[in-house]
């Protein structure tokens, strides 16, 4: 396999060996960026000199015999929405167009410590809040597989760009399946650590101090080792939090497929799945049987439907703090011209919005009986096989408002919001899951499973994407990128 599709923990192994230096590996990168950037817009802010004092500064050490960490060298782009010192962070705001950022996020500065050179950010939808990557500021980004059709969001630009190997590795964020869907669309993987796992100092807009409900930093990247390099290296505590508690996440003890208890959830009576892809992750459930896994059909005892309510509510209330007011409004009133009950997106959208804090304070109560309910169907299961969205990617549409758009499953118009549902159902009660790639459909789309695990079990679900990905199916690079 070509440099530039390897593994992160692949291309810190060659550096390590010094079978290449980190300025070769960063001038690859970069000529890359340079012959394949203007077709995707994925990179849409590069520091070259930067990076190539950095690149320079890494292979010295190495001559020293001084190695900074799991990912020594490896060429690293992270989303727009993380501050890095000297470059703007807008979340695609023209409002924060010249918010050019003195110091870095806390994870950055931790994956810098474990050895990435970092060379550029990559693009985001206005306020991360779309399932496309588009803005005012940067324009579209594109996917690799069709560029007629989206990445993905609000990461949609990190999963392009490694699709297309202009990065070595990314660093994400997700409350809405932000890491996920782009990671399934874009045929990469990606990790939604549990809630709290990573402190998200500094992914953050100005003024914005409060952690937000829901929302995780993570990484994403062309193989599973990635996820868990950057995981070890991202997590922990913010140096406030720190005094008091360190993160001491469980390690895997599974030798192979057949140390896995997977139950698998591939449909829902509450929302459609495109018959090809539920297909395409039953294949995928077949061969890890085949591999020896204990599959089953199963799930948490609970109302699926509720979830994804309460869901909705719990995540626009989180959103609700950077939403402007005047899109508040304007969503209130299209809600008052429609007849109750046919836009339940919309009405719980303005709805938690606007929640009083008395109504947050009980539907919290509630998410947190359903913590229970996952914490017991997660005794007998190391892992939640279901499906990251209805569809693979479908094609750019930026027309009226996001609630209004509609997404062809099976045949029918479905709102393309319903991606939610899945984005939802380990979001809501802060449950870290791994996307990893199962393969393409229809006109060579890529798909991804999304392999959700107990509260903690980060390791766990890393490691299932391990196995999948050697014994069953990897990354495979999108074609015209070679």
């Amino acid at each position: 396999m070509d440099l530039h599709f390897k593994s992160a923990a692949e291309i810190a192994r060659l550096i390590r060996e010094r079978k290449i230096s980190a300025v070769e590996t960063l001038e690859h990168f970069l000529a890359r960026v340079e012959t394949y950037n203007s077709c995707l817009n994925a990179i849409i802010w590069l520091d070259a000199a930067r990076a190539r004092a950095r690149a320079r500064a890494a292979d010295e050490a190495l001559a020293k015999g001084e190695i900074w960490g799991p990912l020594h060298g490896v060429p690293m782009t992270v989303k727009e929405s993380y501050n890095v010192a000297g470059s703007p962070t807008t979340w695609g705001d023209p409002k924060h167009k010249n918010n050019i950022t003195e110091t870095s996020a806390l994870a950055v500065q931790r994956l810098e410590r474990a050895g990435v050179v970092l060379l550029g950010k990559t693009n985001v939808p206005l306020l991360l809040a779309d399932h496309q990557s588009y803005n005012a500021i940067y324009g579209a980004t594109n996917n690799p597989w069709d560029l007629s059709h989206t990445p993905g969001g609000s990461s949609g630009g990190s999963a392009a760009a490694l699709a297309a190997g202009l990065t070595g590795i990314e660093a994400g964020s997700d409350i809405g399946g932000s890491i996920r869907i782009p990671a399934h669309f874009c045929g990469v993987f990606g990790l939604k650590p549990t809630w709290g796992v990573v402190a998200p100092k500094g992914q953050a807009l100005p003024g914005s101090y409060a952690y937000s409900d829901m929302s995780v930093v993570g990484p994403l990247g062309r193989g599973a080792d990635d996820l868990e390099l950057a995981l070890d290296a991202m997590a922990g505590p913010d140096e406030i939090d720190g005094i008091a508690w360190k993160v001491d996440l469980p390690a895997c003890g599974a030798a192979s497929l057949r140390d896995f208890r997977i139950a698998v959830k591939l449909r829902d009576p509450n929302c459609e799945v495109e018959t090809e892809y539920a297909d395409k992750l039953q294949a995928l459930a077949d061969a890890l049987a085949r591999g020896g896994a204990r599959v089953k059909e199963a799930e948490p005892k609970l109302d699926t439907a509720r979830l994804h309510e309460l869901y909705i509510l719990l995540l626009r209330a989180a959103t609700s703090a950077r939403t402007p007011d005047e899109d508040i409004e304007r969503w209130r009133k299209a809600a008052e011209a429609v007849r109750p009950g046919t836009e339940a997106y919309l009405e719980r959208m303005v709805r938690g919005s606007t929640l009083p804090h008395r109504d947050w304070l009980r539907l919290n109560n509630e998410r947190h009986g359903l913590r229970g309910a996952f914490a017991a169907f997660f005794e007998d299961h190391d892992i939640l096989l279901c499906p990251v969205g209805v569809s693979a990617a479908f094609a750019h549409d930026h027309t009226s408002e996001r609630w209004q758009r509609k997404i062809t499953v099976n045949g029918k118009p479905f709102p393309s919001t319903d991606h939610l549902f899945w984005a939802g159902y380990s979001s809501l009660v802060y449950l870290p899951s791994t996307v990893g790639p199962a393969g393409t459909i229809g006109s060579r789309l890529p798909v991804g499973y999304q392999a959700i695990a107990a509260s903690g079990r980060d390791k766990t679900a890393i490691a299932l994407s391990r196995f999948i990905e050697k014994d069953i199916v990897g990354f495979v690079s999108p074609p015209g990128f070679d």
